[in-house]
């Protein structure tokens, strides 16, 4: 069994989709689409940046989309692939269930950008800039951590946003708990933890109107119901349902992405071979949690090609 996963933020790069774009019509065509969306030259920024601008989550979050997008539609349009007959499965690491969805026709391209792109501004909006934090602790297990940030709180917020693999927890919330949860970290057998540079605490309660403007424009949204079940991150379990997918993706805003148990479910499930589409974060982790699982990152036309040929 195969599922198709898509990664999150922290995967975009100045250059990214460029050589893609140059090789392919459809490539261009999805970028083109994006940009029409949004109405901004999104493509551009991706290609020559400048990096501060990319990295702003309202352009980030559409930007990595985009590319894990147009990586697919050329594996499907160039290489005469349906992901339904080829995946059981579609899941992507916090943005990256929106790009799942897209990829797995729950929600066109158009309205995918636009959605993330909203996504983006309000997680950004929602905390002051310099008032939240988020810091990876290395070393522990997932409770250990979420204990770890209970205790770190103090009356103030710091919760697990992310179990992303063994060993590999993300906390957010306010700046001096989560400072606080990296010193705890380091005296409770942690092998490592530091601060992330990140713009805002995402996944965690102080991301609340974020998730209420979400929960306002999902309701609004054209949502149906996927052509192969994703995984969905506050759940780590698959869903097909466009009421509940539509109620979970509200609940992620503020969530744990809890994608550990999400690849171990699925690796339970039967999946075999992760292919990741867009990026090359995914896939160590991938291995990580399911040792036996065979990970691939597809990025270039040449990646492209070869999976073409294997599938």
């Amino acid at each position: 069994m195969r599922a198709f996963i898509f990664p999150g933020q922290g995967s975009q790069t100045v250059g990214m989709g460029q050589a893609l774009s140059a090789a392919s019509a459809v490539a261009r065509e999805v970028f083109q689409e994006v940009d029409e969306a949004l109405g901004q030259h999104l493509s551009r920024l991706m290609a020559e940046g400048p990096a501060e601008e990319l990295m702003l989550t309202e352009n980030a979050q559409p930007a990595i989309m985009a590319n894990a997008i147009a990586t697919l539609r050329v594996l499907e349009r160039e290489g005469g692939i349906r992901l339904a007959d080829k995946a059981e499965f579609v899941a992507g690491h916090s943005l990256g269930e929106y790009t799942a969805l897209c990829a797995a026709g729950a929600l066109g391209l158009a309205e995918t950008a636009r959605l993330l792109r909203i996504r983006g501004q309000a997680m950004q909006a929602a905390v002051p800039v310099g008032e939240g934090a988020m810091a990876a602790l290395l070393g522990l297990d997932f409770e250990a951590a979420r204990q770890i940030a209970a205790d770190a709180a103090e009356g103030e917020v710091c919760e697990a946003a992310n179990d992303n693999a063994p060993g590999q927890v993300v906390v957010s919330g306010s700046k001096a708990a989560v400072e606080r949860a990296v010193e705890l970290a380091k005296v409770r057998g942690g092998k490592r933890a530091m601060l992330l540079p990140v713009s805002a605490p995402f996944h965690c309660s102080l991301m609340e109107p974020a998730a209420r403007a979400m929960e306002k424009a999902l309701a609004g949204a054209d949502l149906r119901a996927p052509l192969v079940p994703v995984y969905a991150n506050v759940t780590a379990a698959p869903v097909a349902d466009a009421a509940t997918i539509r109620t979970l993706l509200v609940e992620q805003v503020t969530g744990t992405v809890r994608w550990r148990e999400s690849v171990e479910a699925m690796a339970a499930a039967g999946v075999a071979e992760f292919i990741e589409f867009g990026g090359k974060v995914l896939g160590p982790m991938v291995k990580r949690i399911a040792p036996d699982a065979t990970p691939t990152s597809i990025v270039t036309m040449d990646d492209i090609e070869a999976l073409s040929k294997a599938l």
